[in-house]
């Protein structure tokens, strides 16, 4: 028992993001096993289920990250089964939602096939999630990166995206991954030095985000 109440206490939110900012794939593998035995032991708990779908989440992130899409694609579909577990235990949740719709949308670029069964859900649960709370700023990045995956023919689309980014940032001008994947979304639109500007204040914001520095280095000044 107290083996169990260590992990718990050990695999908390904090050290997952920690462990996705450095990209430090087998240190969440051992998070997303953690958590897995924490939400086994309580399958009535929904934080505990929360937790499971978040930290798959985050290593499904730093996988597509790392171009691994095998690693991603399975890590989002676990974490999907335990999102959709919090969402039934406590359906009045938006954050359980906006996770649903994070894992289901991570799925898209993983696999293109697969992806099309999960788009809708994804889709979905996050509006459910902004219908619910319609000041988090999580849950409108979690629908502009649907949007940046999602071409513009299908509903779509960087200029859709972009505006969600920008609603999050509204809500939370400290929230570095809407600043993130604001700078990902101008540089399709050829806004390169936007695109600088919004990288560089994530890195302000998260300085320790390997993927942030990464975009940042492949986005060359303005001539």
């Amino acid at each position: 028992m107290w083996s169990w109440l260590l992990v718990a206490f050990l695999a908390t939110p904090p050290l997952f993001q920690t462990a996705r900012d450095k990209q430090d794939r087998a240190g969440l593998e051992r998070i997303v096993e953690q958590s897995a035995a924490a939400a086994a032991k309580a399958p009535n708990d929904a934080e505990a289920q929360y937790n499971l779908a978040l930290a798959s989440s985050y290593l499904a992130e730093v996988a597509l990250e790392q171009g691994d899409k095998k690693t991603a694609q399975a890590a989002a579909e676990r974490g999907v089964k335990a999102a959709q577990q919090a969402v039934t235990l406590k359906p009045q949740n938006a954050e359980y939602y906006r996770i649903l719709g994070t894992l289901c949308g991570q799925v898209v670029p993983a696999n293109v096939l697969a992806g099309l069964g999960y788009a809708k859900q994804a889709r979905d649960a996050i509006e459910k999630a902004i219908a619910l709370d319609p000041k988090s700023s999580e849950a409108y990045v979690a629908r502009g990166v649907g949007n940046y995956y999602v071409p513009s023919g299908l509903g779509g689309g960087f200029e859709l995206a972009i505006a969600d980014f920008r609603k999050a940032i509204d809500l939370d001008s400290k929230n570095a991954d809407a600043w993130l994947w604001l700078g990902m979304a101008l540089r399709k639109e050829n806004k390169i030095a936007d695109a600088r500007q919004a990288f560089t204040k994530s890195l302000e914001l998260d300085p320790q985000r390997t993927w942030t520095k990464q975009q940042l280095d492949k986005t060359p000044p303005s001539p």
